[in-house]
C-alpha cells in the first residue's frame, strides 16, 4: 500500500486514542505548528520532533553580526537534530532491505525517512495526530518513497502489526506520553526474537530524589509525563527487552540547547532543559535493547 492510501483508510480500522488523555495529545499535535519544528525542517525537507546532539560548528555559524547569521544558526540546529537521528539509527543493528521497521510516535516523519535512506527498507510510522500522518505521507510521496515509508493514525500501544513481524523499532522522544509497561509490551509483541528496540528520551534522574521543578515545567509545557531512567529499565526487563547499551547523551545535547536559546526560535522552555541538564536532575539517554 502506498502512502496515498494510508491516512484515511488506516484511521478507519487502526485503534486511535483509547483514553481522554490520548485524545488531548492528538488534539495538541494536530494543532501544533511551532516554527522551531517547521523552520528547521525547511532546511532540507526532513521534519523532526526531537532535539540535537553534538558539538556546534562555530566556524559554520560565522559572525553573529552578519545578516545571514540567523539562517546559518537554524541550519546548524537542524544539523544537530539529524545527527541525533543518526545516533539512534547507529544502534538499530543489522537491518536488511526486506525488513520492516516501526517508528512509534513518528511525528512528521523525519526519522522514518532517514531510516529508509540508510537501510532501504520499509518503515511504518504511527502517530495519534492525523495532521502529522498526512504531512509525513505527503512528504514521502514528494520524495518518491511513498511505497516504502508511510505514517498512519494509530495508537502506539495497540498497533496492527503482526506478532514477530518487525525487525527493529524505536521511540524518538515519544515515550513520555504513555505508560512504559504498555509501550514495551507492544514493542515486545511485534518485534521478532532478536529484534532491536531503541529509545532516545529525556528522563528524570533517580539520584536527584524526585522530579525537579525544571522537569515539572517540561511536563507542563508539553503535556507529557516524563519517566525516570529506572522506570525504563524496569519496564524493559518486565517485557523481554534486554538492554545492550545505555548511553548518556546529556553532555552531547547541551550545546544544542545553549545554541537554541540564542536563536529567534525560543519557546520559553529552553531554560528548563539547560538548567536541569546542568544540575543533574534531568538526563538525555539512549537505550538499545534486544527482544529475547
Amino acid at each position: 500500500m502506498t502512502s496515498t492510501d494510508t491516512t484515511t483508510t488506516d484511521a478507519a480500522f487502526v485503534p486511535g486514542p483509547a483514553t481522554p488523555y490520548q485524545g488531548d495529545i492528538a488534539r495538541y499535535w494536530n494543532a501544533e505548528a511551532r516554527p522551531v519544528n517547521l523552520r528547521l525542517g525547511d532546511v532540507d525537507g526532513l521534519y523532526h520532533h526531537h532535539y540535537g546532539v553534538g558539538d556546534v560548528d562555530h566556524a559554520a555559524l560565522g559572525d553573529p553580526r552578519d545578516a545571514a547569521y540567523e539562517k546559518r544558526l537554524i541550519a546548524e540546529l537542524h544539523r544537530l537534530e539529524s545527527a541525533q537521528t543518526d545516533v539512534l539509527l547507529d544502534h538499530l543493528g543489522d537491518v536488511g532491505r526486506e525488513d520492516t521497521l516501526v517508528d512509534a510516535g513518528c511525528g512528521r516523519g523525519g526519522s522514518s525517512v532517514m531510516a529508509h535512506q540508510r537501510f532501504g527498507c520499509r518503515v511504518e510510522g504511527v502517530t495519534l495526530s492525523s495532521a502529522q500522518a498526512e504531512f509525513g505521507n505527503r512528504r514521502a510521496k514528494e520524495l518518491g518513497i511513498g511505497d516504502h515509508v508511510r505514517a498512519r493514525v494509530c495508537n502506539m500501544l495497540d498497533t496492527p502489526f503482526e506478532k514477530g513481524s518487525v525487525a527493529a523499532s524505536w521511540n524518538n522522544e515519544s515515550s513520555m506520553y504513555v505508560d512504559l509497561d504498555d509501550l514495551f509490551a507492544e514493542h515486545s509483541r511485534f518485534l521478532k526474537v532478536g529484534g532491536r528496540y531503541v529509545t532516545v528520551t529525556g528522563c528524570w534522574n533517580p539520584k536527584y530524589g524526585q522530579p525537579s521543578k525544571w522537569v515539572s515545567q517540561i511536563n507542563a509545557h508539553f503535556e507529557c509525563n516524563i519517566h525516570s531512567r529506572r522506570e525504563y529499565l524496569r519496564a524493559m526487563a518486565d517485557n523481554r527487552l534486554v538492554p545492550q547499551a545505555v548511553v548518556d547523551l546529556t553532555p552531547a545535547t547541551l550545546p544544542y540547547w545553549e545554541l537554541r536559546a540564542t536563536s529567534s526560535l525560543v519557546t520559553g522552555i529552553e531554560e528548563a532543559f539547560i538548567e536541569s541538564y546542568r544540575d543533574g536532575s534531568f538526563q538525555y539517554v539512549l537505550i538499545a535493547a534486544d527482544r529475547v
